[in-house]
């Protein structure tokens, strides 16, 4: 059979630009002469639609789309993720599903079987589970439709625990498929793709038959889906392997053929975080209404890769770097943001904010009296930043972005009402490690193209510095960042305790200290601009840790 996969960027809530893309997509790939066209979970709606789907006349609008798009569906079928109403009178009060469009109607629907609960999943709040998949005969194929979470059940994958042992791969495998579709929504992060890919061609081997995975690509809100559809051989042999993060329909023949492989399909670690981060941006800022981005210009590491990717995102056109120096500012790091603006192409403003920051404390003085200078001093500098820069975002309208990284999110190296201030965290969830190793890919991906390495090297090379004080660095109150974000990896996302990570060689005081920050700081995190996710737990909806506790592991 000649598989059309439409791996097609949706809107959340965009019913109607959804169904144009939807439609487009089906009918060039019956043009390039598909025999079933199969599209992401939940792309009539977009996904996730969370509590959207609370809202009164929600699904019944989506369930209207579904059939305008039925309507327009031929002889070719097509497989359309989309929601549909629970008429049973029990569990949840709506279905997730896939519709088999066939001859202008809705001819079956099969229901997702695994709601997940983990980590930025809340699918059991809305959807009712299905008991078994559903088999559709079409041309004397039997085609086994799955959708997403119902392949997740890999002996390799923890969270198979959560389903009671319910395995619609093997319900499929009793009931000899010619096919196996799996309409899927699946978020990405660093680390994940070769995961899907075993648990898609592994499928394949156990139900003898090939297998066609269509996932989402483009961002919604902090998640960034990659794409990568692919197409397994019965004997578990990637058959078909689509773009990541870019829209990309293929047909791909389900005998036996030679392996076609689009060039991203596999591609390096930072060559996948740095399209994430473009993709998610770009998505988050166009879907919202943006088309112009701020970026405040310290001359550091941090500020230097979030410009080069707003200059990706958004055109160089449409970026605004901002230099605002105070009176410690070094003259190196003013230098440094001037040619990262004039590599990048972005224009470039110079705000001095020595005189605000006098005016400031000059207003607090009478309180301050008697008192040392310490930290509060310090903090007025990053937050006369922040009132300047969202003036500045008020005024043009422009998207203000972030610059603080993960490691500093985690224990609370950053201002509130300061440098947190903005629209869009960018590399929230990028280990200050990773954003040097980024920087260094950027710089090379330019030269391999031609192209002026756009971070100075000064900015690479230079101790770390938040510059509110003289001779600042950022080892002044932080451990080294290989040894900071080890630990952190280990508490942040492995869960990791106090007296495990000891066990591991780290320094008891090291361990302790950074746990106590990272616990302390949960109120700054509820306070900040929304990330985008690139690893497997990112701080935001995946990572629900009371403010206000005493637990101390």
């Amino acid at each position: 059979m000649r598989l059309g996969l439409a791996q097609i960027n949706t809107t959340v809530g965009d019913l109607a630009g959804n169904r144009r893309r939807v439609l487009s997509a089906y009918e060039e790939l019956v043009r390039r002469g598909a025999e079933l066209v199969v599209f992401p979970e939940l792309v009539t709606c977009g996904y996730p639609p969370r509590d959207l789907l609370f809202k009164r006349h929600f699904v019944a609008d989506t369930q209207e789309s579904l059939r305008a798009i039925a309507a327009a569906v031929g002889e070719i079928p097509a497989l359309v993720g989309t929601v549909e109403a629970n008429t049973s009178g029990a569990g949840r009060p709506y279905h997730n599903t896939a519709a088999f469009c066939h001859r202008g109607r809705v001819a079956a629907l099969a229901n997702k079987c695994l709601l997940p609960t983990y980590d930025v999943f809340d699918e059991d709040r809305y959807f009712e589970p299905a008991s078994h998949p559903t088999v559709i005969v079409h041309a004397g194929a039997r085609i086994g439709v799955t959708i997403c979470e119902d392949i997740w059940t890999h002996p390799m994958i923890s969270t198979r625990r959560l389903y009671n042992g319910m395995d619609p791969v093997k319900q499929l495998a009793a009931q000899k498929c010619d096919l196996m579709v799996n309409l899927s929504a699946s978020p990405w992060n660093h680390g994940k793709s070769l995961v899907r890919q075993t648990l898609v061609t592994d499928a394949a081997r156990a139900l003898a038959c090939p297998v066609a995975y269509v996932n989402a690509v483009g961002g919604n809100d902090e998640l960034i889906f990659d794409g990568r559809s692919l197409v397994s051989g019965a004997d578990g042999r990637v058959q078909a392997g689509m773009a990541a993060f870019a829209e990309d329909l293929a047909v791909a023949d389900t005998g036996p053929a030679q392996p076609a492989l689009h060039p991203t399909f596999e591609q390096p670690e930072m060559a996948d975080i740095h399209a994430a981060l473009t993709l998610g941006l770009r998505d988050y800022a166009h879907k919202s209404g943006f088309r112009t981005a701020l970026v405040a210009l310290s001359g550091g590491i941090d500020s230097a890769v979030v410009g080069a990717i707003a200059a990706a995102a958004f055109g160089q056109q449409n970026v605004i770097g901002v230099s605002l120096p105070s009176i410690i500012s070094s003259e190196h790091s003013r230098a440094d943001a001037r040619e990262l603006a004039a590599n990048l192409g972005i224009r470039f403003e110079t705000i001095a904010i020595a005189d605000a920051v006098a005016s400031c404390e000059a207003a607090l003085a009478p309180l301050f009296r008697g008192r040392a200078r310490d930290v509060t001093e310090e903090n007025i500098q990053a937050r006369v930043r922040g009132v300047l820069m969202m003036a500045i975002s008020n005024k043009f309208g422009a998207l203000l972005l972030t610059t603080g990284n993960k490691s500093e999110m985690a224990v609370g190296y950053c201002t509130l009402y300061g440098d947190m201030c903005g629209g869009l965290a960018v590399i929230s969830d990028v280990f200050k490690t990773q954003v040097y190793a980024l920087a260094n890919w950027i710089n090379s991906d330019a030269k391999r193209a031609g192209r002026t390495p756009p971070i100075p090297q000064s900015s690479i090379d230079k101790l770390p510095s938040a510059e509110l004080r003289p001779n600042q660095t950022d080892q002044d109150s932080l451990p080294p960042y290989d040894v900071l974000d080890a630990v952190l990896k280990g508490y942040v996302e492995e869960g990791l305790s106090r007296r495990d990570l000891v066990a591991q060689g780290f320094a008891d005081a090291v361990v302790a200290d950074v746990i106590r920050k990272v616990d302390l700081n949960e109120y700054k995190r509820k306070q900040a601009a929304p990330g985008l996710k690139i690893t497997p737990l990112a701080f935001g909806v995946g990572r629900r840790i009371p403010i206000v506790q005493k637990y101390i592991n």
